[in-house]
């Protein structure tokens, strides 16, 4: 457990070191924002054998940290903070530290890096654009076209009413947009990890940041667009992104191009969760990439 700081006292959040490497330490940072470190469990299959040191980490609010009721708190630029405390705790600098982030840990990841990239060896940027504008605009304009539209009308009409707590929404969402683009899996197979991440998602602060929908962001990260800055980025950067998810692979092949080391990893038969659909992929892409930048041939 690592103290964190902040304007509202000190509080504490969780950390789990596995294996040790003195050259190559990743920091994984999880989605939601709320969601838990438990769905990336699926790095204990890969990363321990290529010899990479990795840490889990609850992010403040989520399940194995503090979880304290105050809203001031759920704010980027604080979460940013509460990074940087802990790479302080960890010991992590340049000449180790690779910093993983997928999803809304992209967002975060990415936010981290413009500020304090002197201290990362290497940046990880999987299933998230740039640009939450253009997130929506994609699931306005390719993912709900594409959609059943008698499903979506229901799915529209529910959220008009407010009604997100509803397990007939949930029910639609699944059968409609999760299988199809979160994780490419009926939904009685969706391994045990990513239940348990997503079943504790802490809504008092997924719900002001990303807003109540799944099909597109409305809260305070409804605005948020790094994509004129991607070029500040000095440091060797992955971006990962797949055909099916959320997010327009395309974008994230830009972060890739416009960063000034970047690489782009294409998941064919991923979604949002690439690194359990296609999992093969994934995992050697960024193994592949850890392993270079490690060696000096990025």
């Amino acid at each position: 457990m690592i103290p964190i700081q902040t304007a509202k006292g000190t509080f504490r959040v969780w950390t789990k070191r596995v294996g040790n490497n003195p050259t190559i330490k990743v920091l994984l940072l999880h989605g939601g924002p709320g969601a838990t470190h438990e769905y990336l469990e699926a790095f204990d299959s890969y990363f321990p054998k290529a010899g990479i040191e990795y840490y889990y980490y609850d992010q403040l609010g989520s399940a194995y940290s503090d979880q304290p009721d105050i809203p001031e708190l759920w704010d980027l630029p604080r979460f940013v903070e509460e990074v940087e405390q802990v790479r302080l705790a960890l010991h992590l600098d340049s000449s180790n530290f690779y910093l993983y982030g997928q999803s809304w840990g992209g967002i975060l990841a990415l936010e981290y890096a413009l500020k304090y990239q002197q201290n990362l060896k290497a940046l990880v940027i999987s299933n998230m654009v740039p640009s939450i504008p253009a997130y929506n605009k994609y699931a306005a304009n390719v993912l709900m076209p594409a959609m059943n539209q008698k499903a979506l009308g229901e799915i529209k009409r529910l959220e008009a009413a407010g009604r997100y707590d509803d397990p007939r929404y949930e029910e639609l969402l699944m059968q409609n947009f999760y299988i199809e683009h979160v994780l490419r899996m009926p939904s009685a197979k969706w391994p045990d990890p990513v239940m348990r991440g997503f079943s504790k998602i802490n809504k008092k602060i997924y719900i002001p940041m990303q807003g109540p929908s799944e099909m597109g962001a409305s809260g305070k990260l409804a605005a948020w667009d790094r994509s004129a800055e991607l070029s500040k980025i000095t440091v060797p950067t992955l971006a990962i992104g797949a055909r099916y998810d959320t997010m327009d692979p395309a974008q994230m092949q830009k972060i890739a191009r416009q960063v000034q080391k970047g690489r782009y990893l294409y998941c064919p038969n991923g979604s949002h969760l690439a690194l359990y659909d296609d999992q093969q992929v994934y995992m050697a892409g960024l193994i592949r990439f850890i392993l270079d930048v490690d060696s000096g041939h990025f």
